[in-house]
Parts: C-alpha cells; structure tokens; sequence
C-alpha cells in the first residue's frame, strides 16, 4: 500500500504542479477534499457507523489530526506552485524519518521508541545533507524549472520543511485513532474538514477568479485531484496501520525517483543534473537507512532491550 502511494504521488506532483500554474491551489483543496470527505464518509456510515460515536470520544486527537492536515497541505501546494515537482516531492518527504526521530527523541509517546545505531545515523545524516544540497540548487536558480526566483523560492522551501513535518504528524495521530478502533474510511472522511473551511473562507474573501474554465473543466481537476490525493491517501492510510513509524516513512521517501522519471514529460521542467545526483544519493542513502534499521531491529541486542 506505501509503495502504491510513492506510484501515485509522481503522477500527483507533476499534475498538479502544471494544474497550479493556472487554477488557484485552494480551488484544488476544495475540488480534491469534498469528494473524498463525501465517499469515505458514506462508506463509513455504511460499513462501520460506530467509527463516528469513536471519534467523538478523541475529539483532541481528531482536531490536532486536522491541523497538522491543514499545515501540510497548504504549505505543500505553495512549494508546489513556486519549486519543480521532484525536489518538492524530496524535501517533502525526507523531513518525514527525522521528524519521527525527533519526536522520539524527546520522548513524545505516540511516535515510538527508537534509537538510531550509528550507521542508520550516518546515512540519515547523508540524506540530510542531500536535502541541503537541493535547498542549495533552488536558491543557486539550477533547478529544472525556469523563471524561478530566490524571493519565491525561499518561502516555498521553507514551508515544505513545515509540510514534511505536518504531515508526519498528521499520520500519528490517524495512526492512534486508529489504534484506538477507529476504520481508515472514517478517518480519512475526518482528516479535511479544516482544511475544505479553510479552502472557502480565502476562496470568498480573497475574490479571485479560481483558474477553471467551466463546469467540464471543475469536474475533469476534481476528478483528477480526488484520484492523485485521496485515494492514495487511503492506501496509504491502511498501509501506516499496519508499519512501524519510522519504517512506512523510509518506504514513502522511496517516492522522489520516479516524481523525477515522470516529470520529464512536462514542458515546464528541463532535466538538471545537480537535481538528479541529489535525488539518486538520497535514495540511496534512504534505501541504506532502511536495510540498516531492519539489521538493527533483528539484532539479538534489540530484541533485549
């Protein structure tokens, strides 16, 4: 299921990132969020009606769960809109292990136990240092993606450490609602009521026409969007039950190569080299951390503690 996600996000990333040149991003939100707020929804009341008397008794849990939602995807479309779909789509998903390693680190319950031997923390410390190098690219104007500047650039990099982060965030505390009993369908019929208010409220104070040409046009970008974000989503969501924090968020970062792959095929990103060497050491180094903490967690030391 986490590998289906990394699939679908390349096609999600491209798409949208040629979508936001022209349509505004919270028309998206509104597009994307409604359905999939609707169909989960009513496959919960279906199948399991009970999930939503469960999740007035974790009413903290479930509006933290919606902020985290909120924070993440606002900030990730903004990188979006400004930053070329693969280096988004890295630094994105590369804040994911370390924020687990952080929270854990500071003893914050719902993200588990973990401690990081020091060949897992080498390759976590390469990985890192492989998103500074794509922060580098960007600001240095040698991304693939043409007429961007620093001035814009550098909010969107900024809010896409705070999108990585949210959303990881946002995946623990779905994981103890679901933990506590609570179905995916009706968690992810939950996750994005703040963020569709948000969506309206700038929608009708900002008064900008959406981008969409038509109610053709707004059913063809729904469609796409509910498709490329909330199924996925699901997947994912089913996925996160049933793997260890850290490792489900290894897996997803796994997703960068074939965003780069798939975005060769859009007119507005040329290839980049500098892009593409930082995206491979990252997966290596993503792929290392992940084979060293399998090691680590068979270890007979592991195993007593």
């Amino acid at each position: 299921m986490i590998l289906a996600f990394c699939l679908s996000q390349a096609f999600r990333d491209v798409y949208l990132g040629h979508v936001f040149q022209k349509v505004d991003f919270f028309a998206v939100i509104l597009l994307a969020f409604i359905p999939s707020t609707l169909v989960f929804g009513a496959i919960a009341w279906r199948y399991r009606r009970a999930d939503f008397q469960l999740l007035g008794r974790h009413v903290p849990t479930l509006v933290a769960m919606n902020v985290a939602t909120a924070m993440a995807w606002t900030s990730y479309f903004f990188g979006l809109a400004h930053i070329e779909p693969a280096i988004v789509n890295t630094l994105h998903s590369g804040v994911a292990p370390l924020t687990v390693i952080a929270l854990s680190a500071a003893g914050i319950a719902m993200a588990g136990s973990h401690t990081v031997r020091w060949l897992e923390g080498a390759l976590l410390a390469g990985m890192a240092a492989t998103l500074a190098g794509l922060w580098c690219v960007v600001l240095g104007g040698r991304s693939g993606l043409a007429g961007a500047t620093w001035q814009s650039s550098l909010p969107a990099l900024c809010l896409l450490v705070v999108s990585g982060a949210s959303i990881t965030i946002s995946h623990l505390f779905a994981k103890t609602l679901s933990s506590a009993g609570i179905g995916a369908a009706a968690i992810t019929a939950s996750r994005y009521m703040l963020i569709i208010a948000m969506a309206v409220v700038f929608i009708v104070i900002r008064g900008q026409p959406s981008g969409i040409a038509g109610i053709g046009h707004g059913v063809l970008l729904g469609a796409a969007a509910a498709l490329l974000i909330a199924l996925p989503l699901y997947a994912l969501q089913i996925g996160i039950a049933h793997t260890p924090q850290l490792m489900s968020h290894i897996l997803r970062a796994l997703g960068p190569v074939f965003v780069f792959a798939l975005q060769q095929f859009d007119g507005r990103v040329s290839w980049s080299g500098p892009v593409l060497v930082l995206i491979l050491a990252y997966s290596v180094f993503v792929a290392g951390a992940n084979i060293a903490h399998g090691f680590a967690a068979r270890s007979p030391r592991s195993r007593t503690g």
